[in-house]
């Protein structure tokens, strides 16, 4: 694990996380917690060669999470533990005495990554503890160390290897890791792993969204082999004023005063350095003058290595500045409107399941870049996969990102505001060197409050202290006047004053009984020294209704005069500077239940779930192409 402080980003969140115990984890105590400060972090994992555990796995619920607690909170006994290395058939067949109630190696068998959700109907709406488990070989010759890392499961999770506790996580969206190299056996090895997937009103999401909560292993899981001492973090970017700029950190036996090399072959960089007494390397240098700088029209990526001892970290990074100055988002040191929308991480279908591969990345961006001019996508509400912030890089789309800290958060808990400070880090400390990234978000729709106040101000120190290269934002609330004749908003929130971008979702029209002709003129009063974005704005449509005689709310006609009515509006205001209307894609909602249009699912794609395109796409694609156009002239 870590020894020692990382380099600045550790020292400045050394004392972020008190560790909250989930009340289904209080009889399991022991288990480490993996976090952001604790580690592994296995930065850029990805690139690192290892074996993918995807695939097969024998699955069986726990609804009443007997596998983690007796009946009256104890340890549970023996014929509950899932997690056993144990052949319960050949145990109760020699011995009368023994009963185990669960035998997951001839229990049911799912595919990973994948929720179960879609696994069979009996499970559509099943929320609680799913247990999972599978089998995989090791050979016997073996060197360095082994870490066992998830890109993420949702929500809390515990992990068993040969029947021995491993550790334990918090979060549904951000990857955790655990070092198993002691655990491992030659030969077959058991995998025992338990995903509860229920909220509290202390999680971060709280339980009522406004997507579907799909739980399980939903991203890939895989072993990693290091040697001994390895790169275990490392951030390599363009700083503000220019020049290049390197943070290193190894851990292992030999991190102390070692030899690293930065090296970018096609730029002819070649930086060497060596550690401090605590596995650290910070440097900065000029920046090649051969080197393009990253952005939509040309995303150029680099590959990038870092060298020490039997070690080589490898990471694909493009290189470029994003800042405010006044209203104006300058990427580069040029200003640029950011033509979006937002995406759930939901894959192409009828029946998704937050399986997202590297082609339905691409398919759903490539909808963003090529299909509506785009250069820009929120990633809500979350953060999505890596494979997401990857194709962002590769396409040349600028992302936001944000954590689930969303309506109602229990402000005043002291354990919910360590577990989003640990989301939070660990989302900017896996992408921060992804180019795409442009904007950290804290927070969405929150109402107002001290509590809110302290807790988000807390969230935005944290981004400016793990990362002074991008910018902070949240999608604010405001405050409608009850008694202007046209639709007249407030932005009053405190919290602006600590934001670089100000963000605002708007449903006048959708959600308001305001009519579409009165939206054009819609004052907003925002502060003029802030770039603002409309983080929000939508209406539902069924794909294939049609109301010809006078669009009504769900058909086609009326989401693509919705969208001229706020597109033209969104002309008028002054400081605005991009926008992620809602949403790309048709995605799962159970809050969503007119039978006639939406049966379980929010309409205000531009696409249906299946990729059938709306009226109102064509509406925004020709808007942003003619944005496009303007800026090129």
């Amino acid at each position: 694990m870590l020894e020692g402080m990382k380099a600045g980003w550790l020292i400045a969140v050394a004392a972020l996380w008190a560790t909250p115990i989930a009340a289904q984890q209080a009889a399991a105590p022991a288990l480490p917690k993996a976090t952001a400060q604790s580690g592994p972090l296995l930065v850029s994992a990805d690139m690192r060669q290892g074996t993918d555990l995807s695939g097969a796995w024998h699955y069986s619920i726990d609804p009443y999470r007997s596998g983690l607690a007796g009946f009256h909170g104890e340890t549970p006994d023996r014929g509950q533990q899932r997690y056993r290395d144990v052949d319960v058939r050949k145990e109760m067949a020699q011995d009368s005495r023994v009963l185990y109630e669960f035998d997951l190696a001839h229990s049911p068998i799912t595919t990973l990554p994948s929720s179960w959700l879609t696994e069979a109907p009996e499970l559509r709406y099943y929320q609680g503890l799913m247990w999972y488990q599978r089998t995989f070989p090791v050979p016997a010759q073996r060197k360095g160390r082994t870490f066992l890392r998830f890109g993420a499961a949702n929500y809390t999770t515990v992990v068993y290897l040969n029947g021995q506790p491993v550790g334990r996580h918090e979060g549904g969206f951000t990857p955790f890791a655990f070092e198993v190299t002691r655990l491992l056996r030659d030969g077959s090895n058991q995998i025992t792993v338990g995903v509860d997937s229920q909220a509290t009103e202390a999680t971060v999401p709280p339980p009522v969204t406004d997507w579907e909560n799909y739980g399980g292993i939903t991203r890939p899981v895989r072993l990693i082999s290091t040697p001994d001492t390895y790169v275990d973090d490392a951030w390599v970017r363009l700083t503000r004023d220019g020049r290049m700029a390197v943070d290193v950190h190894l851990d292992g036996p030999q991190a102390a005063n070692r030899a690293v090399r930065l090296r970018i072959a096609e730029l002819g960089l070649d930086q060497a350095g060596t550690t401090d007494a605590a596995g650290n390397w910070r440097a900065t240098m000029a920046a090649p003058r051969a080197m393009v700088r990253w952005s939509p029209e040309r995303p150029k990526l680099y590959d990038v290595t870092i060298a020490t001892g039997d070690d080589q970290w490898r990471d694909r990074i493009g290189f470029r500045t994003i800042e405010v100055r006044g209203p104006d988002i300058l990427l580069n040191g040029k200003p640029i409107f950011l033509r979006g929308i937002s995406l759930h991480e939901e894959e192409l279908g009828s029946e998704p399941t937050r399986a997202i591969s590297p082609a339905a990345a691409r398919a759903l961006l490539g909808e963003i870049k090529d299909g509506l001019h785009g250069n820009y996508v929120r990633l809500a509400h979350y953060p999505h996969t890596e494979m997401m912030t990857r194709t962002a890089d590769e396409l040349g789309l600028l992302v936001w990102s944000e954590v689930p800290v969303y309506w109602l958060v229990a402000w005043s808990n002291p354990d919910t505001l360590a577990t989003a400070r640990n989301m939070l880090a660990e989302n900017i400390l896996r992408d921060r060197n992804r180019a795409s990234i442009g904007i950290w978000s804290v927070a969405n729709e929150t109402p107002v409050t001290e509590a809110r106040n302290t807790f988000l101000r807390t969230l935005v120190g944290d981004v400016r202290r793990l990362d002074d290269t991008r910018l902070v934002s949240a999608a604010l609330l405001v405050e409608r006047s009850k008694d202007a004749k046209t639709p007249t908003m407030t932005l009053a929130d405190p919290l602006a004053d600590v934001l670089d971008v100000l963000a605002i979702n708007t449903y006048n029209g959708w959600y308001t009984n305001d009519r579409l002709t009165d939206l054009p003129a819609s004052v907003w009063q925002v502060p003029a020294d802030k770039p603002l974005v409309f983080s929000e704005f939508g209406a539902d449509a069924r794909a294939g209704f049609h109301d010809l005689t006078g669009p009504q709310k769900f058909s086609e006609e009326y989401q693509a005069d919705y969208y001229r009515a706020t597109l033209k509006m969104a002309d008028s205001v002054p400081t605005l500077r991009g926008m992620s209307p809602w949403i790309l894609k048709d995605f799962r909602s159970p809050r969503r239940q007119n039978p006639d249009f939406q049966q379980g699912w929010n309409r205000k794609g531009l696409i249906s779930e299946t990729g059938q395109r709306k009226q109102a796409f064509d509406v925004l694609a020709n808007y942003y192409a003619a944005k496009d156009g303007a800026v090129s002239r």
